[in-house]
């Protein structure tokens, strides 16, 4: 007579088969959200190389002006501090 074991399905699993299945789906998710990813850049319109240099140009000039304006700025700024600094000094 033998008797077999009654395994309940409500048992816990031990600690090594939970940190497997962790381990597995960590790798899952990390595989699943690089798919969604290639997925989504999929449906990216993509620029002709035209458009992309022609928006390159607006940006370049845009810094340039940019560059400029920031630098009469400050130029006027130290001007104005050694104007009144000199005027001012004892």
């Amino acid at each position: 007579m033998s008797e077999k074991k009654a395994v309940s399905k409500n048992t816990k699993p031990g600690f090594f088969t939970r940190f497997g299945r962790g381990f597995v789906r960590f790798f899952a998710r990390i595989g699943n959200a690089f798919k969604n990813m290639w997925r989504e850049l999929r449906k990216v319109t993509w620029p002709t190389r035209e458009m992309l240099v022609n928006y390159t140009t607006i940006v370049v000039v845009f810094m340039l002006f940019m560059m400029v304006v920031v630098g009469l700025l400050d130029a006027g700024a130290s001007k104005l501090v050694n104007v009144i600094m000199t005027n001012f000094s004892a």
